[in-house]
């Protein structure tokens, strides 16, 4: 299973931060935000990670190189400037992620998700992971009955930025397109084919300055 990480967001709410730096490369715990996933998909078996970027690009690649300094192979997919939003940037990398399934992640959140868990959902077509809302987000996303993805209803949870999804489920957009992605997510809580899971543990949408400063030193002193 390949992994996608998604790198090409502008970080408006991170400004003057993203300005010289693209989000994923801001520090936390003494290393940038997207090493803390490429650390944990090398640990989980993961070899093959495909990134997307738009702004500042060019730095992120200079950063990561070819993966190998984690055991990885990391292919790029540049976006244009203001990037193609997920649904878009993921239909656009399909060439590099191949014919079956693969694990998506936010590059700009940080979490302790057992990756591993993920390789053996060969079968998904599309399956989010779920936490508890955060302060900033109290209102959640959706609902989960058992394991099936619900629009919001009584008891709501948050979309992590992390999911595993078939090449079919973006089959109807166009490579170069500009599409969010919850358009596809609702047709499939429509259709019953969305499957979801709820995670426990750490995570962190490193959204604001303040955010990243506390998420810093969190793991600093960890």
């Amino acid at each position: 299973m390949k992994a996608f990480i998604l790198a090409a967001g502008r970080g408006e709410r991170m400004r003057p931060l993203t300005d010289h730096t693209p989000k994923p490369l801001l520090i936390a715990g003494g290393k940038p935000l997207i090493a803390w996933h490429l650390e944990r998909l090398a640990a989980a078996g993961f070899r093959d990670i495909v990134i997307n970027h738009a702004h500042l690009g060019s730095l992120i690649e200079q950063t990561l190189g070819d993966g190998s300094q984690w055991g990885l192979r990391i292919q790029y997919s540049p976006e244009p400037p203001g990037a193609l939003e997920t649904a878009g940037g993921i239909a656009t990398a399909l060439p590099l992620l191949g014919d079956e399934p693969f694990l998506v992640v936010n590059g700009d959140v940080y979490c302790d998700v057992d990756f591993g868990r993920f390789l053996g959902l060969t079968a998904a077509f599309a399956h989010l992971v779920m936490v508890e809302n955060p302060a900033h987000h109290t209102g959640g996303d959706f609902s989960l009955d058992g394991q099936r993805v619900i629009y919001a209803n009584g008891v709501t949870v948050t979309y992590a930025g992390i999911g595993v999804f078939s090449p079919s489920f973006f089959a109807g957009v166009q490579p170069g397109t500009v599409m969010k992605l919850r358009p596809l997510l609702d047709a499939a809580i429509a259709a019953g084919t969305l499957t979801g899971e709820r995670f426990a543990g750490r995570w962190v949408d490193v959204g604001t300055p303040q955010r990243l400063a506390e998420l810093d030193q969190e793991l600093k002193t960890a």
